[in-house]
């Protein structure tokens, strides 16, 4: 490791810190309904959208029903998103002249996006026109998230309110996310990223005679907007095959810092946001420093692993240390703009989300920091994760720690004012279970029939976390992969497909059901016998909670992938 690349991650951890404050108290000042400085401009498109589809802004909902409009309004966003792709060839913007999309495939891309995955298994630049790019792709990524940021802020007005039957109204969240939160921060972020050099524009593609006298046809389309909403949304579906690792989409080391941000700024705000709302902002604190302890635990020793380089280039004599001529370390697979250090901490802080997005190849990352990138993504989306889902992953966490805590002590736990009771651990503990038994299902049955192995390039370990990691991804709507895996086929098409979807709604539903159960109770006052829950002490107990619950599950499936190709590769058995 470098100082300068320590200095990299370093930077990045404070400029997160210090957005965090300002981004929350706005947050909490669009989702309570007060007067915002967009409120003048936005304020009579969001009535007239309320007008015209029969919403009554005043009138909220109980969990039950909150939880039905977000599942209508995500199903008729698949089934128009599916729609979309098998008649591009029919639709407008399509210079190009795209074919439909494979129905096997058109079902996986309109589940991924729709559930905030963003897993492609396809070339975007090759298979999509401008106009599914565009009202598909792009238009998912703000509705995807803002349904997320519902959900978060639904469960959080559980615990602020009291005695009370409703929990917001999904429709009110879901339009003031999109035009007050989502859409003007995107606006900016597209210009900034235009200046940069990535492309924005409706013309087909150019062709370009190289240095060699060859021809060569160069892709573009209006990516900038979908860069934008891609990183702010957590949602990190890329315009082109490579993602944030194509010079048109990141083109810039400014361009990759900001896409980092991006990433994060919802979710580590709406820590911020959760306290104010429940009136101790302390307690946001204490969630966004468990997060930062557990980022900082994956971002160093990724950067490590990938700065002391590959073993087996060694007895070759191959010098792999850092100079004024080389970066060093593991440059497999790596852009070299970006380097060790921007790569190791693009790659932990898109695990440690929903995004999904990569500036470098994840598979050929080494065996261990391969899996810290699995593990970050294993923890139940909770390191920061996605817009919304990192917080309410957060809380599910929580709750489970304080009950641990109430056991020790003999008393029915509480957390800031609420009293955790039966129904909320089976709840919360169904939520928790969703994803951990989707992966741990479906992965070793892609490993033992021909259809699941005839998608792998590699045979052994390696080959075995190819398969972990799709589904692993799939399942936490991350939507990474690593490349090895060809997954466009009918069997990866429909059972990711399936792991994501049950990744998404298995685990919000139970979360609608918690916020309902919670704001119908009463605020209990702190007692002498209350776990204080914003001190070092809840801090450290939530984070091994979250290592321990959320990790243990997933010890003996990393062994056989990860653990065992890093010990090969020190045994010098790969080479």
């Amino acid at each position: 490791m470098t100082l300068p690349g320590l200095l990299q991650i370093a930077v990045f951890a404070t400029l997160v810190a210090a957005l965090t404050k300002p981004t929350g108290f706005y947050l909490a000042r669009v989702f309570a309904g007060e007067r915002t400085v967009l409120r003048h401009l936005f304020g009579p498109i969001e009535r007239g959208l309320y007008r015209a589809s029969g919403v009554d802004p005043a009138q909220e909902q109980s969990w039950l029903d909150y939880a039905l409009s977000l599942l209508a309004f995500n199903l008729v966003g698949i089934l128009a998103l599916y729609g979309v792709q098998r008649l591009q060839l029919l639709l407008p913007l399509n210079p190009e002249r795209m074919t439909p999309v494979p129905p096997d495939l058109a079902l996986n891309t309109a589940v991924s996006f729709a559930t905030n995955t963003s897993w492609q298994s396809y070339a975007g630049e090759s298979t999509l026109s401008y106009f599914s790019q565009m009202t598909g792709i792009t238009v998912q990524s703000f509705l995807s998230a803002a349904s997320g940021i519902a959900v978060a802020i639904a469960l959080v007005r559980g615990f602020a309110r009291q005695n009370a039957q409703t929990i917001g109204n999904f429709w009110v969240d879901t339009v003031r996310a999109v035009l007050y939160v989502l859409l003007p921060i995107c606006v900016a972020i597209s210009v900034l990223l235009v200046w940069q050099g990535v492309p924005q524009t409706l013309d087909g593609s150019v062709h370009a005679t190289t240095l060699e006298g060859g021809r060569q046809l160069i892709a573009r389309g209006p990516a900038a907007s979908q860069i934008a909403i891609k990183m702010l949304s957590s949602d990190g579906g890329g315009f082109f095959n490579a993602n944030s690792a194509h010079p048109f989409e990141n083109p810039t080391a400014l361009t990759n810092l900001v896409e980092m941000l991006l990433i994060f700024l919802i979710g580590a705000a709406l820590t911020n946001t959760f306290g104010r709302m429940i009136g101790n902002q302390r307690q946001g604190w204490a969630l966004l420093a468990a997060m930062g302890i557990l980022f900082l635990a994956g971002a160093l020793p990724v950067y490590a692993l990938e700065a002391q380089g590959n073993p087996g280039f060694t007895p070759s004599g191959i010098d792999q240390s850092a100079s004024a001529l080389q970066p060093g370390g593991n440059m497999e697979g790596k852009e070299v703009r970006f380097g060790i250090a921007g790569s190791s901490l693009f790659a932990t802080v898109t695990t440690d989300s929903s995004s999904g997005a990569v500036n470098a190849m994840h598979d050929s990352f080494m065996p261990l920091a391969g899996g810290l990138l699995m593990a970050n993504m294993m923890l139940d989306e909770v390191i920061v994760g996605g817009v919304g889902s990192g917080l309410f992953g957060m809380l599910l966490f929580c709750i489970v720690t304080v009950f641990l805590g109430g056991l020790m002590v003999g008393r029915t736990p509480e957390y800031v004012g609420k009293k955790i009771q039966a129904n909320e651990v089976k709840m919360t503990m169904l939520a928790l279970l969703c994803v951990p038994g989707t992966i741990l299902v479906l992965t070793p049955v892609a490993c033992v029939i021909a259809p699941g192995l005839g998608g792998i390039a590699n045979h052994g370990p390696h080959g075995y976390s190819e398969i972990l990691y799709a589904y692993t991804s799939a399942a936490a709507t991350n939507g990474s992969a690593f490349a090895g895996l060809n997954a466009n086929s009918a069997f990866y098409n429909l059972t990711l497909a399936l792991a994501m979807f049950l990744g998404r709604f298995l685990v919000i539903v139970p979360i609608l059901a918690i916020a309902g159960s919670l704001a119908a109770k009463p605020l209990v006052p702190c007692s002498a016998g209350t776990l204080p829950t914003t001190g070092g002490l809840f801090i450290a107990l939530l984070t091994c909670v979250i290592v321990i619950v959320g990790g243990l599950a997933f010890l003996p499936a990393l062994t056989l992938g990860p653990v065992a190709e890093h010990l090969a590769m020190q045994a010098g058995l790969l080479f």
